[in-house]
C-alpha cells in the first residue's frame, strides 16, 4: 500500500489507477479495473506514485492482464 510520508515524497507505488494530461494541462486518474474517471489534479504537476497513461505495464488490476 502507498502511504505519504509527510517529508514531500510517497512511499510505494498506488496500484490500480493512471494518470494523464488532459488538453487543458491537468492531470486526471483513472481506474484500471473500471475504467472510470476519478478527481482532476488542481495544482501544479502530475499525482505523486501514480503511473502516467500509456505505461506499457500490465499490472494485476488492468483490464488486460486478467
Amino acid at each position: 500500500m502507498s502511504k505519504n510520508t509527510g517529508d514531500n515524497y510517497r512511499k510505494g507505488a498506488v496500484t490500480g489507477r493512471t494518470q494523464f494530461e488532459r488538453p487543458d494541462g491537468k492531470y486526471q486518474k483513472r481506474d484500471e479495473r473500471t475504467g472510470h474517471f476519478m478527481e482532476v489534479k488542481q495544482s501544479e504537476g502530475a499525482f505523486k506514485g501514480v503511473a502516467k497513461e500509456p505505461d506499457g505495464r500490465d499490472t494485476k488490476k488492468s483490464p488486460e492482464s486478467k
